[in-house]
């Protein structure tokens, strides 16, 4: 992971070295740049660090009650859709699925797999988690296998899985935020989505991945190992001068993969021993 980079010495205030180990827990680094659509705020502190998904792979899930076998991850609650055009997108790759790829299809092909709500439309609910998780004992030589549905068969098909994928889905851990301010100046900022995002629910999860460093064991950057999502919430221009500076700050400013150095280092991983065994809380 790099953990060189974990803790660097950040300056001198009053005489003493201020470190990323004793800086604030809600400290971060940022880029920024301006352009006719207004100011673009990054949060390097994320981007730059090794966070990736660990489904199947130590993840507890978002329940109260950590449970790594049934490998529900984050799909307990089903998946919310942004708009009349991403359920309308995802119906269409569901007509793509194969007659064996789909654990949970319904046997009555006229139920619609979504569900409308208080709250909007979203995918249903079976058996404690969404009808496109294919669960843990999924038959892998049936054309997909536990994980996502819309996932692996979008992988089988040569395609992106965000584009088979709700929006909500594909774009987590990252989240776009829009502001304007009194003057009319917009402002867009693109962070990781904590748990606080999630509103009053999310006070109730077990467990959130972008807190725990258990999640930040990848091989590449999150704006490398994202590149696809990051362009897409941003466009390829902001992300080539995005990419381009934190490429930069690598030793030698070489463009091979690796952590990226930064100031100040994620929350999860600033305070953590170099021996420390990485299993979510609550795990055995």
């Amino acid at each position: 992971m790099g953990g060189e980079w974990l803790t660097p010495p950040i300056g001198q205030v009053g005489g003493t070295t201020v470190s990323a180990v004793n800086v604030a827990d809600s400290a971060r680094e940022w880029f920024s740049l301006d352009d006719d659509e207004g100011t673009w705020l990054f949060d390097v502190t994320f981007l730059a660090s090794a966070w990736q998904c660990v489904w199947g792979q130590g993840c507890p899930g978002i329940e109260p009650e950590p449970d790594v076998t049934s490998a529900l991850g984050c799909c307990t609650h089903g998946a919310h859709f942004g708009d009349a055009d991403d359920r309308a997108r995802v119906r269409e790759a569901v007509d793509r699925l194969g007659p064996t790829q789909w654990q949970l299809r319904p046997a009555d092909r006229r139920r619609s797999p979504f569900e409308r709500t208080d709250e909007g439309w979203k995918t249903r609910v079976v058996d404690g988690a969404c009808i496109f998780l294919n669960r843990h004992d999924a038959d892998a030589s049936a054309g997909s296998g536990p994980g996502c549905v819309l996932h692996s068969a979008a992988v089988v098909a040569g395609e992106r899985p965000m584009d088979w994928k709700p929006e909500v889905c594909w774009q987590l851990p990252l989240r776009l935020e829009h502001h304007t301010d009194e003057s009319g100046a917009d402002l867009h900022t693109l962070r990781e989505w904590r748990r606080r995002d999630w509103g009053e629910g999310g006070s109730e999860f077990g467990w959130w991945c972008t807190e725990e460093h258990l999640a930040f064991t990848g091989t590449e950057a999150v704006y490398e190992s994202l590149r696809d999502e990051v362009v897409e919430l941003i466009g390829p221009t902001r992300y080539r001068v995005l990419a381009g500076y934190l490429d930069g700050r690598r030793p030698g400013a070489t463009a091979a993969t690796g952590p990226t150095p930064v100031m100040v280092a994620h929350p999860a991983v600033r305070a953590l021993p170099t021996d420390a065994v990485t299993k979510p809380r609550g795990a055995s």
